[in-house]
Order: structure tokens, then C-alpha cells, then sequence
């Protein structure tokens, strides 16, 4: 199956002269957010050194082929890896050389192994939790309490939270949509607390002349004056102010989220878990549990976000494989 190419939408004109300065600012442009510039740039100077430097102009369909076949071949990369590759290089030379691929580019395709997630029993989630202390118990709790994926909840701002409604929304979630999903009961008090000192550090920021927070483009153009708001302000902020380094404003922002990944892996050693868990396995539980208790699957596919049901059934292949309640034949033989 070939990848299909995109047509030019609207034409920028970048003002360096340098190629990879011309990606940033063409991504800037188009508002790419940071994580995307940083991971296009990436694979196109990839690209670029794969096929001895030569200039994107003076190459077309066959080397683009020739790298995402290699990606595939030598470096056994993931489908989603080489599609993420060739996403990049499609940019560039759409959005930047404006020299969109009029044919569709058919690499050697990866082909996407079907996996079963990794599931802990509702046991061995509470053995996870116990070994995480302080807000990362907070975070872990909400991962498997609201079925979070680990950006999402990273990106918490204050008013996603509606503890009236017990409901937790996730704005800009994959797919840059939007959805309710369940907020705890148990976790009320921690958070109501949790959000005391938030609020505390960013009064001490605004007196400090500073409490402004990061808004995506067309937000911050529409309400100017959110940014220092509480509301908008993020659940899990940042330790410390830094310099965003797009706008070179200061800004408390969300904490990283590799402490939380850190503390999920150590807490897993601790409590002597032999499964490979994650963040996201906290998530692929929160899935399985629910199904198991009788949640309705087009439920639970509003609550993880999934766009095709189909995503969501794969939690129904995991029941299946439980085969802790099934009785060998062996046992019926007689000695």
C-alpha cells in the first residue's frame, strides 16, 4: 500500500537561507508543536546524510523510497516510526521546497506486529501505586484511574478537572481531540490538596512578575489575557521557571515527564512485578478492568479516545487469554 501525498494549502516563503532553518521556521509558521519540530528535523537531516548530503532539490521519488526501504530493511524500525519519517520528508518538500510529490511514494512497508498490551492484574496495580510516593503516586493514580495516556496528563490544566461532575477532560488529546473521561472519587482529597500548593506557587509567580503559562497559537490569540488566569494554569507544573525557547518568554511549565516514567519503572522493580509495565500499561489495565466489570466497549472507547472501535476490541483478545479459570483435560485423566 502506497502513502498518499498532500496538496499545498498555503504557500510560506521561509526567510533563512539555510535548509533546516527554513524547516523550523516554515513548522513555526504552521504552529507544529515543539516536540514535532524538534522530531521532523530529525529525520530530514537523517535523509539528507543518508543519501551523501545532497541538497532535497536535487533528489525526488526514488531516494525518498530508497531511505524509508532502509529504515525498514537494515534498521527494522516499527511502522509508525516509518511513517513518522515520511510525514517529515513529505513536509519538506510540500510546506518548504514547495515541490509536492505528485506520485505516491511506495517504500518496503513495515508491517505492524499485532501485539497483545501488557495487562497488571488489579493486584499487582496496587502493589505498583503502593511503591510510588508523593505527586507521582498522584499522576500514576490518574493514569490508571482515568485510563490517561502519559502526555495527558502531563498537560492538565486546572479547569479539566470538574470534581462536580466527577469528570476529567482531555483537551488536544491524539488526534487533537477533545473527551470526557472519568475523575475518581477517591482521588478528590489528594487533588483538592495537591491544587492548594499549585495555586500558592503560582501566587508567589504573579507577585514575582511572572505567572503567565503556555497557550497553544490560536488560544492565546483569542483570550489574551488567559494566560495568568488558574484556570489555565497546568496541574503538574514544573519545579522550577524556564525559557520557552520559541518565544524566549519565562514560563512555569509542566513538569517533565520522565520523572513520572522513572518512578513507574522503579516502583515496578520494588514491588517485584516481572511484567514489562509502563505508563501506558496503567492505562491498557484501566481498559481490560473495566471490560472486565461489564463496561460496555463503545464506552470505554469514548473514555480512551479511540477513533474505531476496532482499537478498543483489542482489550477483548486479553480476556480472552485468561485462561486462569479454564481447567486443563489433564486434570480429568485418571492416574
Amino acid at each position: 500500500m502506497a502513502y498518499k501525498t498532500q496538496k499545498v494549502k498555503e504557500k510560506y516563503i521561509p526567510k533563512s537561507t539555510r535548509l533546516l532553518d527554513q524547516v523550523r521556521e516554515t513548522l513555526r509558521y504552521h504552529h507544529y508543536a515543539i516536540r514535532t519540530e524538534k522530531t521532523y528535523l530529525k529525520w530530514i537531516l537523517h535523509f539528507i546524510k543518508f543519501n551523501g548530503t545532497r541538497h532535497p532539490k536535487q533528489m525526488g521519488k526514488p531516494e525518498i523510497e530508497g531511505f524509508l526501504s532502509y529504515l525498514v530493511l537494515r534498521r527494522k524500525v516499527a511502522a509508525a516510526t516509518q511513517k513518522q519519517a515520511m510525514h517529515a520528508i513529505l513536509f519538506l518538500y510540500r510546506e518548504v521546497l514547495h515541490r509536492p510529490m505528485e506520485e505516491r511514494i511506495a517504500p518496503v512497508r513495515s508491517k505492524k506486529a499485532q501485539r497483545l498490551p501488557t495487562v497488571l492484574s488489579q493486584v499487582e496495580v496496587s502493589a505498583l501505586l503502593k511503591q510510588i510516593g508523593g505527586t507521582h503516586q498522584l499522576m500514576a493514580k490518574l493514569l490508571y484511574g482515568s485510563g490517561l495516556r502519559l502526555m495527558e496528563v502531563i498537560r492538565l490544566r486546572v479547569q479539566d478537572l470538574d470534581f462536580e461532575q466527577g469528570l476529567l477532560v482531555v483537551r488536544n488529546g491524539k488526534g487533537n481531540k477533545d473527551r470526557a473521561t472519568l475523575l475518581p472519587e477517591p482521588l478528590y482529597p489528594p487533588l483538592k490538596q495537591h491544587l492548594q500548593r499549585v495555586k500558592t506557587l503560582h501566587e508567589r509567580d504573579l507577585k514575582d512578575g511572572y505567572g503567565a503559562v503556555y497557550l497553544p497559537h490560536a488560544l492565546a490569540k483569542k483570550y489574551t489575557n488567559a494566560t495568568k488566569t488558574w484556570g489555565w494554569q497546568y496541574v503538574f507544573p514544573s519545579k522550577s521557571r524556564s525559557k520557552d525557547p520559541r518565544s524566549e518568554a519565562i514560563r512555569r511549565h509542566h513538569c517533565s515527564e520522565t520523572g513520572l516514567q522513572k518512578a513507574v519503572s522503579m516502583a515496578r522493580e520494588r514491588a517485584d512485578i516481572v511484567k514489562q509495565a509502563s505508563c501506558h500499561t496503567l492505562r491498557h489495565s484501566f481498559a481490560t478492568h473495566l471490560l472486565e466489570s461489564g463496561t460496555n466497549i463503545r464506552v470505554l472507547q469514548e473514555l480512551l479516545g479511540h477513533a474505531d472501535v476496532s482499537t478498543t476490541e483489542i482489550y477483548t483478545h486479553v480476556l480472552k487469554t485468561n485462561l486462569s479459570q479454564i481447567k486443563s483435560p489433564l486434570l480429568n485423566l485418571k492416574p
